[in-house]
């Protein structure tokens, strides 16, 4: 994946000219934290939606890794996004920072090591395919089940916890699924490799309580969004027969957007299309990111005028 310019311990370097040393502590044992964010072209210009809340989660997550401070303020990084996709011309684009421990370490302790932080962007595509929120997708619930919170953070956005993910999409791809479904360690609902999940019963929304899964800022705001909506919005555990007699099924992410599950473990969900609640959260979703509601001026970080 290209990218022009790479935001990298304070300066914007050439993307070619980035390079990371074999030797780096975070390559080898995942001691890294990050967050995704998106830049959307907006009313009043290009714009980075809920910015401040996905730098706050990164310094969050650091937190939870065990780093005591890190050589940039939640403002510098702020700064540092916009500088960033300023410097690659992007209107609409994914943005990725990254801190991660980049020497020392080698003796399992990150006091030991030193954080550097890095940001890049480059330009984003429909996640789960062009179609996917049109038509809904196929899932299925993985063999492999969600980190147990107190083997790893599973709160926390953390480079190491992200093999789980790999597998389980791994293997629902090779089985002919887009998407896979992580029970926690109970057997109850947890999340998606990289998404929240929520089902529909009527008129009513239903997640994942927060205990077990990531916290997700799409999620936050879909939540929101409902309940401005007049949806009822509840979180609590979710069962697996749960999802197969739900009305809607739906996922939510900043790589995602909001996609509509058509089919789960070969059941077909509601209509086996993308489904009308799904649809109204959709459109709330777009007029949000793209400054067309009351709301959006609270979630938006427009880039500065040139």
């Amino acid at each position: 994946m290209d990218c022009k310019y790479i935001w990298l311990n304070g300066k914007i370097m050439a993307g070619a000219e980035v390079q990371m040393p074999f030797m780096t502590p975070a390559v080898h044992y995942g001691m890294a934290v990050f967050e995704g964010i998106r830049c959307y072209r907006a009313a009043n210009g290009p714009a980075i939606f809920r910015l401040r809340e996905h730098i706050e989660r990164l310094y969050k997550s650091a937190t939870v890794l065990g780093w005591r401070e890190l050589p940039f303020s939640v403002g510098q990084l702020i700064e540092a996004c916009l500088e960033t996709v300023q410097a690659n011309g992007l209107e609409e684009c994914y943005l990725r920072p990254l801190v991660y421990l980049a020497g020392g370490g080698w003796n399992l302790n990150v006091d030991a090591g030193q954080a550097h932080v890095g940001i890049s962007v480059w330009p984003w595509n429909a996640y789960l395919g062009p179609e996917a929120a049109e038509r809904g997708v196929r899932a299925n619930v993985s063999s492999y089940t969600r980190h147990h919170p107190n083997v790893v953070m599973t709160k926390a956005k953390i480079a190491g916890n992200y093999p789980n993910s790999f597998l389980a999409k791994t293997e629902s791809v090779r089985l002919g699924f887009d998407e896979a479904i992580m029970m926690d360690a109970q057997g109850l609902v947890a999340e998606c490799t990289g998404a929240n999940i929520f089902i529909v019963k009527g008129q009513r929304l239903l997640t994942p309580p927060e205990a077990q899964v990531l916290e997700g800022i799409t999620r936050d705001t879909v939540m929101i969004l409902a309940r401005e909506m007049g949806l009822e919005v509840s979180a609590q555990p979710l069962s697996r027969d749960q999802l197969y007699m739900a009305d809607e099924v739906f996922v939510t992410g900043t790589a995602a957007e909001i996609v509509g599950f058509r089919e789960i473990d070969f059941r077909t969900i509601g209509t086996g299309r993308t489904g009308p609640i799904t649809r109204k959260l959709q459109q709330a979703y777009q007029s949000a990111v793209r400054g067309e509601l009351p709301r959006s001026s609270e979630w938006l970080t427009y880039l500065p005028r040139k």
